[in-house]
């Protein structure tokens, strides 16, 4: 598959990814009295797994070790390590930034959070977590 239509497979599962990160952010949060960083955490993780499972089974089918459990989980512990770090993270950060400096909404924090983060997410994906046996 070429790089072009990959790209937009990854944003395609990215969008959806981001619906469901930011009705998870708004539920939690709402449930949580507010607490944003800790609502930010589940909806990443919530997403990260949702996101895994489409890119596995979508955007990088053609990749996909027909093996045994033990690599789709060491596949699903390098996305984590990788996306999920940069994810978590960089969504943290910024959330912070964009909330308690610039005073933004929670949830037009998180969105702008999401794009800053996924150019960093799609190159580790592609190079590392479904990179070519």
């Amino acid at each position: 598959m070429n790089w072009f239509v990959r790209w937009i497979r990854f944003n395609l599962v990215g969008a959806m990814g981001m619906a469901v990160q930011l009705v998870t952010l708004a539920f939690v949060n709402h449930w949580t009295r507010g607490r944003y960083m800790i609502a930010s955490s589940v909806a990443i993780e919530l997403t990260l797994l949702h996101n895994f499972a489409w890119h596995l089974h979508y955007t990088w089918r053609d990749r996909r070790d027909q093996a045994d459990k033990s690599s789709r989980l060491a596949q699903l512990a390098k996305f984590h390590l990788s996306n999920g770090l940069v994810s978590l993270l960089g969504n943290l950060i910024l959330m912070r930034l964009l909330v308690r400096e610039a005073h933004l909404p929670v949830l037009a924090a998180n969105g702008a959070s999401i794009l800053c983060c996924s150019i960093v997410n799609f190159s580790l994906s592609n190079l590392w977590a479904f990179a070519r046996a």
